[in-house]
């Protein structure tokens, strides 16, 4: 493994930031520091376990260049603070979004630039452009949409979307603050000599996810079975449920990472689509079986017909690049990620049922 002094993570009390600097944490003797302006409701929760496992948190914002400064030398930033919700923007201002998102990114490009830091950056498959997305042909089997049979364009196949699917049109605010940060990224390597790599991730799941309608399905849904909680919808694509995601472990996200940071070289000029592929790919209506399955409850969920501008049927990412460079595979199913999430509920519930349910 690198061997890495001090390990910085923005975003590091949400739930990316959180687990990847716990784990990491048990695995290495290593001083990690976590930024995190403790925005988003429950993210308070995750101090505590920070403190725990010796990891330092700092009440901080990346809008503000000083906050990251402020911390010192680090030999390696992991960049996963951000607004994560793709529908930021549409029904109110985007200044949050873009601060966070963009300026923020550009903050902590330069105090890495300072301190002569490796980065990992978290981008997001939300890049490429929703009408392209849209525009796949689709059809249903069973309780899922499928790409057709034998049909592939550029940067698509029944084995998803690849690095090479177009990015040229409107991908919303969140989106596009993303790509803008990669750009950026690209930037400060080739001028800097900054060793920077981007990971697009797809759906990242597992426990400590504050699962909300606008981000985090997975956890929301458990969440909301474990509650009895009637407040589910299909919404969007005549409200079948049809529509699919694939779903990446957040231990698999920290084991993909940790391999990366031992093949940085390698891997520095490579933009990955990081996601748990084919295999862990599900459907809105398979979730509501599973979830049944774990929980134990039956809830009754809405339909809703009308479609969001930002929402998309079918995104699955197609994870051989990733595959053939670094030697990784997702090892965690989603039955596993769903058992993670549920036996997490049970184990807080006093904690959480406020935020949750």
């Amino acid at each position: 493994m690198s061997d890495y002094k001090h390990i910085l993570i923005t975003g590091g009390a949400g739930f990316v930031g959180s687990n990847l600097a716990i784990a990491w944490a048990r695995d290495a003797n290593t001083k990690i520091t976590c930024l995190d302006n403790l925005r988003r409701r429950g993210s308070e929760l995750c101090l505590p376990r920070l403190k725990r496992e010796g990891v330092a948190f700092v009440h901080g914002d990346v809008r503000n260049v000083s906050d990251i400064r402020d911390i010192g030398p680090f030999d390696l930033l992991i960049e996963c603070s951000a607004e994560p919700s793709v529908h930021a923007g549409y029904d109110s201002s985007p200044g949050y979004l873009v601060d966070t998102n963009l300026v923020g990114t550009i903050n902590c490009l330069e105090v890495a630039r300072r301190y002569r830091s490796d980065i990992i950056f978290l981008s997001t498959s939300r890049v490429y452009p929703i009408e392209k997305l849209r525009q796949l042909p689709l059809i249903r089997r069973n309780d899922r949409l499928v790409i057709s049979p034998d049909s592939n364009g550029p940067g698509w196949s029944e084995m998803g979307i690849s690095v090479d699917f177009p990015t040229s049109g409107a991908r919303s605010l969140y989106g596009a603050t993303k790509l803008c940060s990669e750009i950026l990224i690209e930037e400060y390597r080739n001028m800097y000599g900054l060793r920077c790599i981007i990971n697009r991730c797809g759906v990242l799941s597992g426990p400590w996810q504050m699962g909300k309608v606008d981000q985090g399905f997975m956890s929301l849904w458990v969440s909301r079975h474990y509650y009895n909680n009637t407040g589910l919808a299909y919404m969007g694509f005549e409200g079948k449920g049809l529509q699919v995601r694939d779903v990446l472990h957040i231990q698999d996200l920290y084991d993909l990472i940790r391999i990366q940071t031992t093949i940085f070289d390698k891997s520095n000029t490579v933009i990955f689509n990081v996601g748990g592929g084919i295999e862990q790919s599900i459907s809105l209506l398979e979730l509501t079986a599973l979830c049944q399955e774990v929980t134990g409850n039956t809830i009754k969920i809405k339909s809703i017909s009308g479609t969001k501008d930002a929402d998309i049927p079918w995104y699955v990412t197609n994870i051989s690049a990733v595959e053939k460079i670094t030697g990784w595979h997702p090892t965690r199913p989603i039955r596993q990620t769903v058992d993670d999430i549920f036996q997490w509920i049970e184990n807080n519930n006093s904690d959480l049922s406020h935020i949750l349910n």
